[in-house]
């Protein structure tokens, strides 16, 4: 790759930021890793513009690990017979939200595998239960594909935000990662359904998955730049020891923090987690994502006894910082760096 310096360097990114778009050569360059630094404290500065300093909390409820796909990457894959399968209920998923609220979250996040279980009517009943308890919180469905009905069908009960990460722009990338029953032009139509209902919609993808190149990347952001999505999450691909790519190699965080920074340059106002991921493959990851231009966190709702059942990848952080109820030691880290944690919705501006 060539490497970018001085001039050179600073006239890329003005004219990836002016234009709000990126070449593949000026991708290749920038993924180098040649002048890091003044590209992150770049995409700091354009997000303090429109965020400032603060930090986004979302409380993170992992209520089913039960999915009907076999994603090759995914520990919670049909297929994957060593796990220990569980759901949360109504009630007790209320009880998460009621923790979350008493420590200052206001917007939570559903997430859990495409689990038929929890039919629309279930999820319905369930999203009017939890916006009926907390009016002045988001609610944020994180399941996977549905069919546009479905969508509305939540939406209309109460939903405000749907993630949905589309893991690859790329076909034959796509096909490396997924079984034959799943395709990228769905993924894609059920994002663009999301947006047309009008969801605030997050999508993303896996940085480091095996076949992944500059190519695929390239593909992902002019994906993100036409779909324009309000939350991007992104991290690194970590392999979970009971799946078809157990052996591949694992994502970096370094090639994750560049390509936040070039995320938040491409889509100024986007939310942009610092996610789980990046804190699992290095210990000050969401710190280095925060300082990358990243300005959401995830902090874990969930029960104690079924967050290490939630095994999408080996080793997920799950106690400590990650906890909800350690949200004091959460706040000092991020105060350590500069930001302020806020307790609020943190809607898309």
């Amino acid at each position: 790759m060539t490497s970018v310096l001085g001039d050179d360097f600073i006239s890329i990114v003005d004219e990836i930021e002016r234009n709000r778009n990126i070449s593949k050569e000026q991708l290749s360059q920038l993924l180098d890793g040649h002048e890091a630094e003044e590209l992150r404290q770049r995409a700091v500065f354009v997000r303090e513009k429109i965020y400032g300093k603060n930090v986004y909390i979302r409380g993170l409820i992992e209520f089913t690990n039960y999915c009907k796909n076999n994603c090759y990457y995914c520990g919670i894959r049909r297929n994957n017979k060593n796990i220990a399968r569980y759901r949360i209920n109504e009630a007790g998923i209320l009880a998460c939200c009621a923790e979350g609220y008493r420590l200052g979250f206001r917007t939570f996040v559903l997430q859990g595998g495409e689990d038929e279980y929890f039919t629309d009517e279930r999820l319905c009943r369930l999203i009017g239960s939890i916006k009926a308890g907390f009016s002045d919180c988001a609610l944020t469905l994180s399941i996977g594909e549905k069919n546009r009905e479905s969508y509305e069908a939540y939406f209309q009960a109460g939903a405000d935000r749907y993630l949905l990460r589309h893991e690859t722009a790329d076909d034959d990338h796509y096909r490396r990662l997924h079984p034959a029953e799943l395709s990228l032009t769905n993924r894609k139509e059920c994002l663009q359904n999301l947006k047309d209902i009008g969801y605030q919609v997050g999508a993303g993808f896996m940085v480091g998955s095996p076949g992944q190149s500059v190519d695929t990347i390239y593909e992902d952001l002019q994906f993100l730049r036409e779909l324009q999505p309000h939350m991007v999450g992104i991290g690194p691909f970590i392999p979970q020891h009971d799946t078809p790519l157990a052996q591949e190699t694992a994502g970096t965080c370094n090639m994750t923090v560049t390509l936040l920074s070039i995320i938040r340059l491409l889509l100024p106002h986007v939310l942009l987690p610092a996610t789980t991921a990046l804190g699992t493959i290095d210990p000050t990851g969401r710190e280095k994502g925060l300082l990358a231009g990243a300005n959401v966190v995830m902090p874990n709702l969930s029960p104690r006894d079924v967050r290490g059942k939630y095994a999408l990848y080996d080793k997920k952080i799950c106690t400590g910082e990650e906890a909800a109820e350690c949200i004091a030691c959460l706040k000092k880290r991020v105060e350590n760096i500069g930001y302020s944690i806020v307790c609020d919705r943190g809607d898309y501006k």
